[in-house]
């Protein structure tokens, strides 16, 4: 018999026939590997969960997925029922007792009339004669649409095994934590009572399960287009292009904010029409819309010559290309931080002192395992002066991390509201529409505009080519656990990632000062 899972339940939810060749085609389900960024979530969640059952003073972990997991839950819920209590079996380290006394169990195991799911925290509560499920987020909120269903989809199941729920929370990370010192877990975490938002979802969610067992246990593929059909392309499943094969790989699902025009969306694919070609001139658009729909259909690159230079003429030599690289950690590691706060490990920075001088690069990569705020201010201190413009992709990703540098070293406050005040954003001519060619894509991020401006650059033959991997590398550095020449290999490959993006940055400012002359 099929057997549905919390977690399918959830993305039955978002697509229904992703989830159906996830269980019947893994072959084309399969197709799409989880990215290192995908990975790092997993592990974070894992993470974020070992130290949330210190919250508890002792409980029972169940291993496992199968058969042996099933019973020994059945056991030890048994083992309560008779009063004689758990066994002292794996308590966590350090327990908190931070929620009291109750018998807890980590990840038990229930499966009934096709339905499985792992509670993340089961506690008995010895006054009421129940259970308190808690669910653990590696989140700094609630979202209700996905926890509280996921939530529902478990009340559901349990009582369907005749299990008593008392009370329903959700234990995730407070966002105003800030470390100082030994991580204070009790700080770290909120535990929210939401029993009374789940419940009355229940027999929504009781109709969705049921639901959900009759299409996925179909033999026979579902026809057609998947629900994503109508969604933007950042909210695609992992089967969108086997699904619909109708629809190419840039279409209208590409166009800007297409996600919160939803109408519009719905109406052009009423009519069949997927390709950028096929629009008709009737249907109203936006300007940036529009301007993306013209640059691809009339094959015309659209040059505000005058507003770029306008913007160009603000600009104070020398100039100074930057970039951060940066780690959000779920449990801060160090003190000053909370969590999901970026940790800043490595720059780059590309200093013109005129337009004629020659190129001049500097940067900073920590490779140790503490802080590296400080010795990142002091290396970055002293190559950038107190005058000319700094240049960034998305400054309010840079201010914010020099905003937080100086919240952590006051000392460093000055310098640092200095480079705040004189970053521009080089993003800005693309985002402001001021240049706009088809194979941007509708995108303003520097890996779409760099191969349209200055092609012979490319980050294809780098090791690491964005952001997330760039991250998850540093990480491995910083935790320690790999070898010297492995360390030293990804140390080169970070140097050679976030140089290329302050060159990136360079070239095509220089690119665009040689079109406006």
């Amino acid at each position: 018999m099929l057997t549905i899972s919390k977690t399918d339940y959830i993305l039955f939810r978002e697509c229904k026939k992703n989830v159906w060749l996830k269980m019947h085609r893994p072959d084309i389900y399969d197709k799409s590997e989880l990215s290192e960024f995908e990975k790092s979530i997993i592990e974070t969640g894992n993470e974020v969960e070992f130290l949330a059952r210190k919250l508890f003073s002792a409980g029972v972990l169940i291993e496992g997925r199968g058969k042996d997991a099933q019973e020994l839950t059945q056991k030890y819920l048994a083992t309560i029922a008779e009063g004689t209590g758990l066994p002292r079996a794996n308590p966590p380290t350090g327990g908190l007792a931070m929620t009291g006394g109750g018998q807890v169990l980590f990840q038990p195991i229930f499966v009934r009339d096709g339905f499985l799911a792992a509670v993340d925290i089961l506690e008995y509560d010895t006054e009421k004669g129940g259970y308190n499920i808690y669910e653990v987020k590696a989140t700094n909120e609630i979202k209700e649409k996905i926890h509280f269903y996921d939530l529902a989809f478990q009340v559901n199941l349990l009582r369907k095994c005749d299990i008593k729920i008392c009370g329903i929370k959700v234990l995730h990370l407070n966002p105003d934590y800030i470390r100082s010192g030994e991580l204070d877990l009790k700080n770290m975490f909120v535990i929210e009572d939401v029993t009374e938002g789940v419940e009355k979802l229940v027999d929504e969610v009781s109709a969705e399960m049921d639901g959900a067992l009759e299409y996925l246990s179909a033999k026979t593929e579902p026809v057609g287009y998947c629900s994503c059909i109508t969604k933007s392309r950042n909210n695609h499943c992992a089967t969108f292009s086997y699904s619909n094969p109708d629809v190419p790989e840039y279409s209208i699902h590409d166009i800007a904010r297409i996600g919160s025009s939803k109408k519009k969306l719905q109406q052009l694919i009423d009519a069949n029409i997927f390709k950028f070609e096929e629009i008709p001139e009737e249907i109203e658009f936006s300007e940036i819309q529009r301007n993306q729909i013209d640059a691809y259909v009339l094959d015309k690159i659209l040059i505000e010559k005058e507003l770029i230079r306008k913007e160009f003429e603000e600009l104070v030599f020398p100039l100074y290309f930057l970039d951060y690289e940066t780690c959000p950690a779920a449990v801060p590691r160090f003190d000053g931080y909370s969590p999901y706060q970026q940790i800043p490990f490595q720059y780059s920075l590309h200093k013109l002192a005129l337009p004629s001088a020659k190129l001049e690069h500097f940067d900073f990569l920590h490779t140790k395992s503490d802080d590296p705020s400080r010795p990142l201010a002091e290396s970055l201190q002293k190559h950038v002066g107190d005058k000319g413009t700094i240049i960034a992709w998305n400054k309010k990703f840079e201010c914010n991390i020099n905003k937080k540098l100086a919240e952590r070293l006051p000392e460093f406050k000055i310098f640092m509201d200095s480079v705040n005040s004189r970053i521009y954003d080089l993003m800005d001519v693309f985002s402001k529409q001021y240049f706009v060619h088809k194979h941007f894509k509708g995108s303003t991020s520097i890996k779409c505009v760099l191969p349209v401006l200055v092609p012979k650059l490319s980050y294809k033959d780098l090791h690491i080519q964005e952001g997330g991997t760039a991250s998850q590398s540093w990480d491995k550095i910083a935790l320690g656990d790999i070898s010297k020449e492995e360390k030293d290999k990804i140390a080169k490959d970070l140097l050679a990632y976030c140089e290329l993006d302050t060159f990136a940055m360079y070239a095509i400012w220089r690119e665009l000062e040689n079109i406006i002359s």
